[in-house]
């Protein structure tokens, strides 16, 4: 796997635990995007978008617009692979090394 795969799959990860951690299970993307940051992944919003695009199409979580912001939920199914009860290709698994 290639360092950018392995990166993707790691802010892929994040994302879905950054949900996890939310009271509601769901966010905007642009807490979502400061988040990352937070967590070491320095990445554009138009990138954030699209991972939330991404996990959206495997039923990770359930993206919601209005207006303009990005709402994302996250899905039971995106909730185990965030805890790392299932695997998805992807996504890293937690606690996976490089």
């Amino acid at each position: 796997m290639s360092y950018a795969e392995f990166l993707k799959e790691d802010q892929r990860l994040v994302i879905l635990r950054i949900l996890y951690e939310m009271p509601s299970y769901s966010s905007n993307s642009s807490i979502i995007y400061s988040a990352l940051d937070h967590y070491g992944h320095a990445i554009s919003r138009d990138q954030v978008k699209t991972h939330l695009s991404w996990l959206g199409q495997q039923d990770l979580i359930k993206i919601e617009t209005i207006g303009s912001v990005i709402v994302a939920r996250l899905t039971d199914f995106g909730a185990d692979v965030a805890t790392g009860k299932v695997i998805v290709h992807g996504v890293k698994r937690p606690g996976a090394g490089a």
